[in-house]
Formats: structure tokens, C-alpha cells, sequence
């Protein structure tokens, strides 16, 4: 499967392993799975950690470095998702979330996430 991780995902899988799930550390770990990270959820962390939140304390730009390193494949933001966003319904508030999704849901990735908001768009996303 390709999938896409959610934000506090690659957290947790870079510096936090102890937080994830058994389902979602299964999903991580599978060989056979493609992981991508979203630059979206880059540019949340610049900003959530310079707002000085205890959960974003992580340099972002090793995190990237570290992702792609071990073979992440990063997913730019391109207007088509910005496009795509719009389309979706507002099941969901965060702008961050509904970028994933629409990456996601227009890459053909499956969305990795902790947020059973986002789980509630059904299709194309994965809740550990």
C-alpha cells in the first residue's frame, strides 16, 4: 500500500515510537508498504512549533532530511490539492488535515492517522 502518514504519525515514528499504535507500527514497518510524508505537514510543524507548542518541538528540516533518508517519499503541496480541498465537506476544521486528505485522495495514497475526525471522511483513510 502507499501511504501517507499524518503529522504527529511521523512525530511519533522519528522521535516518539512508544506513542504509536500496534496497527499503525505494523503499517510502518511493512516492507511491502510505500511511506510519504506531506510537505504540509512540514510547513505545520515550522509553524506549530514557532507558536512555541510542546508537541512540535522537533527541527523540521532534520526531520525531512531524516525522512527522506530512510525512504519516505515527499508529496508537495500543488494547486490541484489546494483545488481538491475545496471540494471536500467540512467534516473537519484544520487545514493541515484536509490538505493530507486531499493529497492523499488525489495521489491515490491512503491516509495514516490518529484523528478520528478525519477517519470520519471514510474513503482513503486509514484510523490506527
Amino acid at each position: 500500500m502507499k501511504l501517507l502518514l499524518d503529522t504527529h504519525l511521523l512525530l511519533w515514528a522519528a522521535g516518539e515510537p512508544d506513542k504509536l499504535s500496534d496497527k499503525a507500527r505494523t503499517l510502518i514497518i511493512d516492507g511491502s508498504n510505500d511511506l510519504y510524508f506531506s510537505s504540509a505537514s512540514i510547513w505545520e510543524i515550522v509553524i506549530k512549533k514557532g507558536l512555541g507548542r510542546e508537541d512540535f518541538r522537533v527541527d523540521p528540516g532534520r526531520l525531512r532530511k531524516m525522512l527522506v533518508i530512510n525512504g519516505y517519499i515527499e508529496v508537495c503541496i500543488e494547486a490541484d490539492h489546494a483545488l481538491a480541498v475545496d471540494a471536500l465537506p467540512q467534516l473537519h476544521k484544520d487545514p493541515f488535515d484536509r490538505m493530507l486528505l486531499a493529497q492523499a485522495r488525489n495521489e491515490g495514497l491512503q491516509l495514516v492517522t490518529v484523528d478520528s475526525q478525519i477517519a470520519s471522511y471514510g474513503d482513503g483513510v486509514i484510523n490506527v
